[in-house]
């Protein structure tokens, strides 16, 4: 549980790290402060193996994948062999990354309904905005309530079961 933990908290932080620049949002200063302090030990001396390409940081999503691989073969390192262990952890990285959208869509949802000018606000939404643009020009708003962010997170879930499927876990 511990192991899973903290590979959790670190590999969502190099996926936001990595989505972050992909889209070219800014976070706000104390995250930023705190996304980078948390994974810069990792990222920067992989930027020398790995260095970005196309404007995407892919030593921080490669970092991300490595961090899955460590945990999974660390949670079934007893009588697990190696293809098993890559399977695994290709699915738990496919997982984290389809949670890590819809985690970031409720948040969304909850700023909008407790505060929606928080300091915050502006910045989850531009993290969300590729997600839920093209779903705005198919699913109108009904009533002043806009319907897009359900119909990403049905849609994420809906990946998340056929990414299931494929590795034949459902």
């Amino acid at each position: 549980m511990i192991v899973d933990t903290i590979a959790t908290i670190l590999g969502g932080v190099l996926l936001l790290r990595f989505w972050m620049q992909a889209i070219r949002v800014r976070p706000p200063s104390q995250l930023g402060q705190f996304i980078y302090a948390l994974s810069d030990w990792m990222v920067l001396p992989m930027r020398r193996i790995i260095p970005g390409v196309g404007g995407y940081d892919w030593a921080s999503l490669v970092g991300a994948f490595l961090v899955v691989a460590l945990a999974t073969s660390v949670i079934l390192f007893f009588g697990a062999s190696f293809e098993m262990v890559a399977i695994m952890a290709v699915y738990a990285f496919l997982t984290w990354i389809l949670y890590g959208f819809i985690g970031l869509l409720f948040i969304e949802v909850i700023l909008s309904w407790v505060n929606p000018q928080a300091p915050m606000a502006p910045f989850v939404q531009a993290l969300n905005a590729p997600l839920l643009r093209p779903l705005r020009k198919v699913v109108p708003p009904i009533g002043g309530i806009d319907l897009s962010v359900m119909v990403a997170m049905i849609l994420l879930k809906i990946v998340h079961i056929l990414v299931q499927m494929m590795f034949g876990l459902r």
